[in-house]
């Protein structure tokens, strides 16, 4: 069992991105999971949840901050994104890790701390587009998910896989206000 945290939008523009995801058939990524910012990946997150009263802890210690969605971009020819703008994402991010402390090489396998790039996934040929697809989708959200909306984030969500390659909610927690 497999767990990492993310961020989600407002539930308004949530909806939005969902439905745009599902008007592309090939799109399969609308069966992984909801629409999230991944704030950190799988690696070092254990089964035996032993990190999660850390990670609240850390939280009720971050301020809420605010978070800038904007153009799609591309992971090479086969991952569509939102990119995103917060420095304090960033901090987040690399305070999780460090708190966490996975190995070297799942930082580098799950592109964290250095390697770290925002996004809200849109599609990816892994899960069933091909390049075509997401270039088109590309300019298709440019025009169906404008204006990009800038949002306070004052909870992170974790995510649990209940079965391959399919995460639920496992629990929201808050940051401080």
């Amino acid at each position: 069992m497999q767990y990492f945290i993310g961020i989600i939008p407002p539930p308004e523009y949530l909806e939005k991105v969902f439905i745009f995801q599902k008007e592309w058939k090939n799109n399969g990524v609308v069966n992984m999971v909801e629409p999230h910012i991944t704030l950190k990946a799988q690696g070092g997150l254990s089964p035996d949840l032993s990190w999660l009263d850390k990670l609240e802890k850390l939280c009720t210690n971050f301020p809420s901050f605010p978070i800038t969605l904007s153009d799609p971009k591309f992971f090479g020819d086969y991952v569509l994104y939102l990119s995103v703008e917060s420095q304090e994402l960033y901090r987040l991010h690399s305070q999780i890790v460090q708190m966490i402390n996975p190995s070297k090489e799942l930082i580098k396998q799950y592109f964290e701390l250095a390697d770290f790039i925002p996004h809200l996934t849109l599609g990816k040929t892994y899960f069933g587009m091909n390049p075509n697809e997401l270039e088109e989708m590309s300019v298709a959200a440019r025009k169906a998910l404008t204006p990009y909306p800038t949002f306070n984030v004052n909870q992170i969500r974790l995510y649990q896989e209940v079965e391959p390659l399919k995460y639920i909610p496992y629990k929201d927690i808050t940051l401080k206000p």
